[in-house]
């Protein structure tokens, strides 16, 4: 297994998670595998775990366990590919249609992404603009600071990455563009430069970084298609766990418990009811201990929200 991450909040997670150790789980963001090897040290042999990654290099650490079915996607498709694999599966097909046990969600980068310096996602090297997820296809970072409107880059920088003078610093990239074009991590930084603060270089790149990251892989409108779908295919008691990173995750995961949708409208149902197929099961979102972050940084805003795939009952 290549060095990946350690999972964060991995002992909280696995105790409300997993349930049923005949059960049937999905693990939609494999990365290094940490998660999935803990959910499978709680199963018999009865249990079966499904890994998704839209990373190649993330299924190159697939662990060898009979229990354990990788696939390689999106994991805004999950009840497409739970469908399929109900299809192709004869063993799992009943199973499969009867729901899922429980699902996880680790959002976010993982820390091999940020320490391979060509995929572009850390500033902390020169190299190519690039943080596609999957690198077989898309916008790269570098044709989204090349070829977006000034207004859409003030757009991305301000509600993805909740950056200060967000259109200042488009103004700093469509100038810097004009000149020449905007090629590396080196060339972005040096666009920037003017607008960084002192002292706090750092945290602003983060911030501008997270806001391309987002764009480049449509991560928020995956994480809404992922969150219907992962509805869809749990079982009625089913458990959902998402281990957020930054606030604008968290919200949506925190709306999308509460009212069913991620802008947190509470739309009623002829009972009067909130049509919301999730009940939450830790009110307030459990956070790492000291000990932990002490020990991973990436603990350091990582969130756990957990819910239950409610019974569908009358005045619902």
């Amino acid at each position: 297994m290549s060095e990946y991450h350690t999972p964060v909040l991995l002992s909280e997670t696995l105790s409300f998670l997993v349930t049923n150790p005949s059960g049937i789980y999905a693990d939609v963001t494999f990365g290094g595998g940490g998660h999935t090897a803990g959910i499978l040290s709680r199963l018999n042999e009865d249990g079966h775990v499904i890994a998704f990654d839209r990373d190649a290099d993330a299924l190159r650490n697939a662990l060898e366990d009979k229990r354990l079915t990788m696939i390689r996607g999106d994991f805004r498709f999950i009840r497409n590919f739970v469908l399929q694999l109900s299809h192709d599966r004869e063993d799992l097909h009943e199973r499969l249609n009867d729901g899922l046990d429980g699902i996880l969600a680790d959002l976010g980068v993982s820390s091999h992404q940020f320490d391979t310096a060509e995929r572009g996602f850390s500033f902390r090297y020169d190299a190519p603009l690039d943080m596609r997820m999957n690198r077989e296809g898309g916008l790269t970072a570098a044709d989204v600071v090349n070829s977006y409107p000034k207004e859409d880059l003030e757009r991305i920088f301000k509600t993805y990455g909740e950056v200060e003078n967000a259109g200042r610093i488009a103004s700093l990239v469509t100038s810097a563009r004009a000149a020449s074009k905007i090629i590396t991590t080196g060339d972005l930084g040096k666009a920037l430069e003017p607008a960084l603060p002192k002292f706090a270089e750092h945290k602003y790149l983060a911030k501008v970084y997270q806001a391309l990251r987002i764009e480049v892989n449509h991560e928020m409108r995956s994480l809404e298609k992922f969150l219907q779908g992962a509805t869809e295919s749990l079982k009625e008691g089913g458990i959902l766990a998402v281990i957020t990173y930054h606030s604008l995750e968290d919200r949506m995961v925190k709306n999308y418990i509460k009212t069913g949708n991620t802008e947190g409208k509470e739309i009623k149902n002829m009972f009067g009811a909130i049509n919301a197929p999730l009940e939450a099961v830790n009110r307030k979102p459990l956070v790492p201990a000291e000990n932990e972050i002490a020990a991973n940084t990436r603990a350091r805003s990582a969130k756990l929200r957990v819910a239950r795939k409610a019974a569908v009952k009358e005045g619902r």
